[in-house]
């Protein structure tokens, strides 16, 4: 689809911060939705074509930023690692996304209105 001057070129992307630093953002919780999918801290930032050692970074700040940890990891090894998201892990994700949704579908109209005072894409 090309775009036009009606198609959307602004989007809404939430980040809830408390104090600091950033709790969860868009880049954050897909690394907590893609550990959820595939079991593995490692296996979510090579999806997400991201370091290991940053992907590590973002679970910690995420566990010590709730009351309980958001994701649960074990050493991998001969018996081999792993990455569980919590219950609370879960329950934060279906917050966010529900939150992101609210967002999107209340934010429509202004989204429009102010994707329409853009400056028009140079061709």
């Amino acid at each position: 689809m090309t775009q036009t001057a009606t198609a959307p070129r602004l989007r809404i992307k939430l980040r809830l911060e408390y104090d600091s630093p950033l709790i969860l953002g868009p880049g954050k919780a897909e690394l907590l939705s893609r550990i959820a999918r595939l079991g593995s801290i490692s296996a979510a930032a090579r999806e997400m074509g991201m370091s290991y050692k940053r992907a590590w970074t973002l679970v910690e700040e995420m566990n010590m930023a709730f009351a309980d940890p958001v994701i649960d990891s074990a050493r991998g090894g001969a018996g081999g690692g792993g990455a569980t998201v919590t219950p609370t892990g879960e329950k934060v994700l279906v917050h966010y996304r529900a939150l992101e949704t609210l967002l999107r579908e209340a934010g429509a109209e202004n989204l429009h209105a102010l994707n329409a005072l853009l400056r028009p894409e140079s061709s």
